[in-house]
């Protein structure tokens, strides 16, 4: 297992073949794909297609990765960083199973990833994207300290762009 970072609670490597199920149940829950635009996946040879053909890590160095807690080994989700080519923009993205919803795991991955991008990385400015009703990822995004940016309409519904810099030291 190639662990990219560990946390507290968490470690996060990249997707395996072996994720494909969790990844299945994941994209199939109406309540967490609700703020995404995506569309449920069939099947697991979708979630298989989409590890099989992610190609961020090797594109870019980069890209989400699957989060598991450390001490029982369970797949909790994803959360990472992923190149944007249509914006030039690194974007900072997470998804959860409900039931681990409310414990900190999406603000403890996340701040984990926007330090990592920043840090190791050396990247500029990382963006957050959510719709405006989405007020869970909202928080996220405002507890790892990301700024409000701009409003911008996606998926048929008004969004909110969130950013953080990274500072320069002289």
């Amino acid at each position: 297992m190639k662990v990219i970072i560990e946390t507290d609670r968490l470690l996060l490597r990249e997707f395996e073949l072996s994720d494909a199920p969790e990844m299945f149940l994941l994209n199939s829950d109406h309540e967490v794909i609700k703020y995404t635009g995506d569309v449920p996946f069939k099947n697991i040879e979708e979630a298989e297609q989409l590890i099989l053909n992610y190609e961020q890590y090797s594109k870019y160095g980069f890209g989400r990765w699957t989060v598991l807690n450390k001490s029982t080994g369970a797949y909790l989700g994803w959360c990472g960083l992923k190149f944007l080519d249509d914006l030039q923009e690194t974007d900072i993205g997470y998804r959860f199973h409900k039931k681990y919803w409310g414990r900190g795991y999406a603000t403890e991955s996340a701040a984990a990833c926007l330090k990592y991008g920043l840090e190791k990385l050396q990247l500029k400015k990382i963006i957050g994207r959510a719709m405006k009703e989405n007020y869970a990822s909202i928080k996220v995004m405002e507890k790892t300290g990301m700024k409000f940016e701009r409003n911008e309409l996606m998926h048929e519904g008004a969004g909110v762009i969130y950013s953080i810099e990274k500072i320069n030291q002289t």
